[in-house]
Order: C-alpha cells, then structure tokens, then sequence
C-alpha cells in the first residue's frame, strides 16, 4: 500500500494544535485570541513533564513530554488531501463513526477539525445538539465557515483556538473527538486540561493515533502512539482510561473520561 507523503509528515492531523474562541464572529474571536495569548505569556511557565533536548528524530521537534518526542504539524497547505477519496477506506472513517456511539442531542468537539471532514459527517448525527469545530489556523477557519451550507451543517460552529487552549466553554461538551492530531500538539498537558474542563461530567474523549505496537501501518514510528503511552499522557492531567476499539485498519480509537 503506497502512503502519500503527508500521511508520513503528520497523518491528517494539518492544522492539529486547536483553537480559541469562535462560537461567536470571526473578528471577536480574533481579539478573544490576543487576549488570552497576552494571558498566558504574563503566567509563568509551567513545564512539568516537558524536556527540551536534541530531537531524536528530524521528523519531531526538540520539545519531549513524558518521554515522547513530540511530531512536527502539517499545515493547511495539505488541505486537499484531508479529504481524498480513498480515506474512508484507508482509515475505516465510518467504523470510527459508529463507535462514537453519539446521542442526537450531543455536543461534540472535533479538536483539529482541518478541512472538516469529521466535522460535517458527524453533524448529521446529532441534529439536536452542536458540532464545535476546533482549529487553529485561520485559514482552516475560514474554509469551515465557507463551507457550512455545501454540507446543510448548520449545527457545525467553526472554533479558533491557540496551542494551548481550544477554547470550548466549560462543562458543555459530550465528546471531544481528536483524530491523528494528539502526538502533534506543542503543549499536550495544557491542551488536555483544557479539553477536561469543557467536559461535562460523563463527558469522554475519544483519540484516534496510528498503533505504535503495529510495525506492519506503515507511518513513521513519531507519528505513532501505543495505549500505554497515551493511557500514561491521559492519567496526567485526571482523565482514566475507559477502552480501546480495535477494530479500525491502522488506529487505536480509545476512550477516556474524568477520573472518579
């Protein structure tokens, strides 16, 4: 099976770092988004569980959490290929659907949400409740708007957020869904506390990362997460491991909640 070279740069994880506020207009957001980076750098750094040291492998940056070196991002430039044809085969997006098990009514966050390819599947199947579309870069937000009506989405609500924060209110959200994005995120532990916040109380996160217990999915091994890795990065910032669904081709699908 031939894997184009952007899988090898960063699965479709494109914009994957997440975003701040934009539930409300593009031009609010923009100004909610300086003013939180104006916050957090006033707040002294908080660097438990990083290290800084020479990257092991080129295709990650020199910044390690809990051991694993974290994978450069992708970036809207390798829109188009979020949405090739034969994803759906390569990556079992419609088993990866069903296992969500969404009510009608849920509030689902696509963190990394990129051209919107999760995004506008899943609104569908929640017409009473909301699709909150997380990203980080403009032009990904931009693209989400743009492209609402093609896919009688309204339910889907583009979100700009920063590396560190995605912006989503507190205690508002069932599922927070993050596909092939985690191992890319510059800041993980900031971003999954966050990403707990937003939870409501039997809330879960699903993530979906490449199995690094596989040698036979062809990805390279930094764009690969194992259980225990994952399970260990979850149980950082209280969020306790629920299940693994192994039934995609390539991916670990793995549910997490807050921890009792």
């Amino acid at each position: 099976m031939t894997i184009p070279s952007p899988l090898l740069l960063g699965s479709w994880a494109l914009s994957f770092f997440l975003c701040q506020a934009c539930t409300q207009p593009l031009a609010e957001s923009t100004a909610a988004t300086a003013g939180e980076q104006r916050r957090q750098a006033a707040a002294p750094p908080d660097t438990t569980g990083y290290e800084i040291r020479p990257p092991a492998d080129p295709n990650g940056i020199s910044r390690y959490y809990l051991g694993r070196q974290i994978a450069h991002v992708m970036g809207h430039e390798g829109a188009d290929w979020l949405e090739r044809s034969g994803r759906q085969q390569e990556e079992g997006t419609d088993v990866l659907l069903k296992a969500l098990r969404l009510k009608t009514t849920d509030v689902v966050a696509d963190i990394g949400a990129g051209t919107g390819y999760f995004s506008f599947r899943m609104s569908a199947l929640v017409p009473q409740g909301k699709v909150l579309a997380v990203d980080i870069q403009p032009e990904m937000i931009t693209y989400l708007q743009d492209n609402k009506d093609r896919n009688n989405a309204p339910n889907v609500e583009p979100v700009l957020g920063t590396v560190q924060n995605p912006n989503l209110p507190a205690n508002s959200v069932d599922l927070a869904l993050i596909v092939d994005a985690y191992h890319e995120f510059d800041h993980p532990r900031e971003m999954m506390r966050a990403i707990k916040t937003s939870l409501k109380p039997n809330g879960r996160v699903a993530l979906a990362e490449y199995r690094a217990e596989d040698a036979k999915v062809p990805i390279k091994r930094i764009h690969k997460m194992s259980v225990a890795q994952a399970r260990k990065e979850m149980a950082a910032v209280g969020l306790e491991f629920v299940e693994s669904v192994e039934t995609l081709p390539q991916q670990h699908l793995m549910f997490f909640r807050r921890a009792k």
